[in-house]
């Protein structure tokens, strides 16, 4: 029974990443009827933007979560 939930697995695995593959912008080279791309980011938007701004979004939300553990004080 193990062997046949592995082929099935296998198989399927295979034919997801054979789709995924097939199927990849990289293979859209002529463009689509309206298709009107802007320009580019610099490397400064893009750091901004893929690794600033998430590292930023993290401790604020860590901070904000963290405020009703913040005092240590017992009040009775």
């Amino acid at each position: 029974m193990d062997k046949r939930n592995a082929l099935r697995a296998g198989a399927v695995t295979a034919t997801v990443t054979l789709m995924m593959l097939l199927s990849s912008p990289a293979m859209a080279l002529t463009r689509d009827d309206g298709d009107d791309p802007g320009t580019g980011l610099s490397v400064a938007q893009t750091l901004g933007l893929f690794v600033l701004l998430p590292i930023g979004l993290f401790v604020v939300i860590g901070a904000l979560a963290g405020m009703p553990y913040g005092s240590k004080d017992k009040k009775k």
